[in-house]
């Protein structure tokens, strides 16, 4: 019995102790059989993990956050992408279910009914990251979006910004932007009424692209002091849009990133942006998992704090 749970990561072992049984699994070459655990315990060492893309790096820092500790817990992580497809977050969760894991990450809060169907009844510990719910499917980590989004209106607002805009993907493809950009509305709306925030929307995997189309767009039918951006890199395109229309930042145009990348922290002029607790959502959402795995109870919900970056690219504005 103290083999197995060792060799499994569970806790009751001393680290010395765990130690001297993995260097003699080592010596013996002895490799455990997967399937046959999943066949004798109803589930696998197996911990799926769902994310969006693979080009964005906040999804592979909040990965960094947990990768080291479900292996030192001795489960290995199966990650795959939905290009944010309900359908193809669906096909995943169904293939990862016939493979018995231990455990499912999920990002966001929003899923399709089917999937919803799918999970109802089973038995398998689940967490959603990135965003928040009040009724998650099983247990959330992540960040108020919408909060997110007032935060930075609140900030541009307090330097005197008047007229906002805001450049994204089309609405519905990333619900935790349409949040934010729904939180700088309201404030927005509750400070300047009748002011709208112009919005440009475009479709393109690269967000360099989508920042770069978008700013021009926009300055094709309004002139906004200040603009909001879905992320870091989709601010970047946005710098180097202005720059090509000679609009300087931040004395013509003010920009506004998400995330806290660390392009935003060696740009020319610096970045001002929201940081987000990417590695941390990782390892809480991580314990948490493995917490619920070995039956623990854990916060069904909870809500890790932003940070706002004052950068060089917004400033106080002339009365």
């Amino acid at each position: 019995m103290t083999a197995s749970r060792a060799l499994r990561g569970i806790e009751g072992v001393s680290e010395k102790k765990r130690k001297e049984i993995q260097s003699v699994a080592r010596k013996l070459g002895y490799r455990p059989n997967s399937n046959a655990r999943s066949l004798a315990t109803t589930q696998s060492d197996l911990i799926g993990i769902s994310i969006p893309t693979l080009f964005n790096n906040v999804f592979s820092e909040i990965i960094d956050g947990m990768r080291q500790t479900f292996q030192q817990a001795g489960y290995a992580s199966v990650i795959d992408t939905t290009e944010y497809d309900p359908k193809a977050e669906l096909a995943w969760v169904e293939r990862m279910l016939s493979w018995r894991p231990a455990g499912l990450i999920l990002t966001g809060t929003t899923h399709s009914s089917e999937l919803q169907e799918a999970l109802k009844g089973t038995k398998v510990p689940i967490i959603e990251i990135w965003d928040t719910t009040n009724t998650p499917i099983d247990t959330c980590v992540g960040i108020d979006h919408f909060s997110a989004g007032q935060r930075a209106a609140d900030h541009a607002l307090s330097l005197g910004y008047k007229s906002p805009a805001f450049v994204g993907v089309p609405e519905g493809r990333d619900p935790r932007a349409d949040a934010r950009l729904s939180g700088i509305q309201s404030r927005f709306a509750l400070s300047q009424p009748g002011q709208s925030v112009h919005i440009a929307r475009i479709m393109d995997r690269n967000n360099f692209v989508v920042g770069h189309s978008g700013t021009l767009d926009l300055f094709e039918q309004a002139n906004p002091d200040i603009i909001f951006y879905l992320n870091d890199h989709v601010a970047f395109g946005g710098m180097t849009a202005c720059a090509k229309l000679s609009k300087s930042v931040p004395d013509n145009v003010g920009i506004f990133g998400f995330n806290s990348l660390d392009l935003a922290h060696v740009l020319e002029p610096s970045l001002t942006t929201i940081r987000t607790p990417r590695r941390m959502m990782g390892l809480t959402a991580a314990r948490n998992l493995l917490a619920r795995i070995h039956g623990a109870k854990t916060e069904r919900v909870t809500v890790l704090p932003v940070e706002l970056v004052e950068g060089q690219t917004t400033r106080l504005q002339q009365s």
